[in-house]
């Protein structure tokens, strides 16, 4: 039986620009990974559509951009991190996810001002600035929060944030 899930609302920030960003982001990411969260066995690892999306690939996708935006991590092939290891199912991306966020925001704490560069291990170049993580993240979390709003309800009926 389909699962209704109560829609949350925007949420409520300050009104200085990083309370804004920051609480936006923090609202998608919530959103996605409840989405993801007890996804049932196989459908959250397969596509349903002729791309290949699936759940558990999109939040690894996202666990690697936070990863790269935020931490300084390097990714090789950003086309691999659209699939979860065969090992792992829900609870164990999900758990992955929400660790690599709370490290991330750990990171914003420390930098305040937007117009900072981020850290970039290992490269060079100034990273891009915090303004632009924050904003690219949310475009990039929002429109896979879109796609796993689909693809749960394909799974298992489930709808709402």
């Amino acid at each position: 039986m389909p699962t209704r899930r109560t829609d949350a609302p925007p949420p409520r920030t300050a009104n200085t620009e990083a309370d804004v960003l920051r609480g936006f982001l923090d609202y998608l990411r919530t959103s996605i990974a409840r989405k993801v969260e007890g996804a049932p066995e196989p459908q959250a690892r397969t596509a349903a559509v002729p791309s290949g999306t699936n759940l558990l690939g999109l939040l690894t996708h996202l666990t690697a951009v936070e990863s790269a935006t935020f931490l300084a991590a390097e990714v090789a092939d950003w086309q691999a991190t659209f699939h979860a290891d065969p090992d792992d199912g829900a609870a164990e991306v999900v758990a992955r996810y929400r660790d690599t966020v709370a490290r991330a925001n750990a990171v914003l704490d420390t930098h305040a001002d937007l117009g900072a560069a981020l850290p970039r291990a290992g490269r060079t170049g100034s990273g891009p600035s915090v303004r632009w993580a924050l904003t690219h993240l949310i475009e990039e979390t929002g429109r896979h929060a879109g796609h796993a709003d689909i693809l749960r309800e394909l799974a298992d009926g489930s709808t709402g944030r």
